[in-house]
């Protein structure tokens, strides 16, 4: 059984070594004076420990199997010692067969469970006012799904249409497992039902679009300074005379990725700074790390994919009460609670879906004796 696993553990001994030299640099006293590296090496340390740690529990695993063969294979040991052997053999070589499986569960997923912070992005699509009312729905399902697991939200910007819905909505989302669950949510959903503006009671499709953008640290991303482009202008629209007064929005650039982000959100020009910055480095992150992923896409295809909103993900269809993924093809006959926060059965179906794309994808990979990684 260990050939097939051949490639994890080549993996598996890179993050041992790996581990051991984070620890070794961390120990140095010349470390503690440059916070920002020391910042940095603790994060990958705790990101890569829990593995580390099964690791090393099955190296000794493996390590208590060899000295009981040595036993059983020796013809001159005590009878009763070698049944002992077998018997541990036999017991060991489950506990290592189960371990190793969990590491390679936890290996294939290890990418999205340390990301405990994203942005996501909800715009209105095709549809006019229904759309809008659309987004503010999605707004609002996330919100209370964020309630019942005890994350963190922060609006970040908004754009309200007439009707009450959204043009736009932008908020952050903190907690453990955070982009593990909501990493799904990225791309276009699309709704069927009677708008409320609707006098003659006709079903409309109308739709709306979904980013998740992982929010990372400023240790995760360095930006430099230079490579962005400042403008400040007097916000318009709702918020009062000081809003109109005072030149508070921002408007930022990238200039390598053209990238830009505008924010009128706060009266305070230091605020609406503070949070464009945080949405560019969120794009930023993201887009470098979509072009990572285009690299390895022929040894590791993930079905969370890149997000993209022009992809269609799932259409909401209230006059039957169901949610359409279309990745996996899953219908739940449970719209009104979805739409209400109760989340979890789709989003394990999610989860569960990509967890077995992974392991295939990795079990491909190791039959071909490519690198998974």
């Amino acid at each position: 059984m260990d050939k097939e696993w051949t490639s994890v553990i080549a993996i598996l001994d890179d993050l041992d070594a790996r581990y051991g030299e984070i620890e070794r640099q961390i120990s140095d006293p010349a470390l503690a004076t440059e916070t920002a590296k020391l910042v940095a090496l603790s994060k990958e340390r705790g990101k890569i420990r829990p593995l580390v740690s099964k690791y090393r529990d099955y190296k000794k695993l493996v390590a208590g199997i060899d000295e009981a063969r040595q036993i059983l294979e020796d013809a001159s040991a005590d009878p009763d010692l070698r049944t002992m052997a077998e018997e541990e053999i036999e017991q060991l070589t489950a506990r290592k067969d189960s371990l190793l499986e969990e590491i390679q569960n936890t290996l294939v997923m290890a990418d999205e469970m340390h990301v405990d912070s994203v942005i996501m992005e909800i715009r209105a699509g095709t549809g006019g006012e229904e759309a809008a009312l659309f987004a503010r729905d999605l707004y609002e399902m996330y919100l209370r799904y964020a309630a019942t697991r005890r994350w963190r939200v922060e609006q970040l910007d908004f754009s309200p249409s007439e009707k009450g819905g959204f043009r736009e909505v932008i908020i952050s989302v903190k907690g453990e497992g955070v982009w593990a669950e909501l990493g799904y949510e990225g791309g276009g959903h699309r709704v069927q039902r009677v708008p409320e503006t609707e006098a003659q009671g006709r079903v409309h499709t109308s739709a709306a679009t979904v980013a998740v953008l992982p929010e990372p640290e400023e240790v995760d991303i360095q930006i430099n300074p230079a490579d962005v482009v400042e403008h400040v202008s007097r916000a318009g629209g709702p918020g009062g005379q000081n809003v109109n007064k005072v030149s508070s929005a921002i408007r930022l650039e990238h200039v390598p990725t053209g990238i830009t982000v505008n924010m009128r959100e706060e009266a305070s020009q230091h605020k609406n700074r503070s949070k464009a910055w945080r949405i560019l480095r969120s794009r930023v992150f993201e887009l470098y790390e979509s072009q990572r992923r285009a690299e390895r896409e022929s040894q590791r295809r993930t079905m969370i994919g890149s997000g993209d909103r022009s992809d269609k993900i799932r259409t909401y269809n209230f006059p039957q009460n169901r949610v359409t993924d279309h990745r996996i093809g899953l219908s739940l006959y449970n719209l009104d609670k979805i739409i209400n926060g109760d989340m979890q059965e789709l989003i394990a179906a999610l989860r569960e879906h990509d967890r077995q794309q992974r392991l295939k994808n990795l079990q491909t990979a190791q039959r071909a004796g490519a690198p998974s990684k």
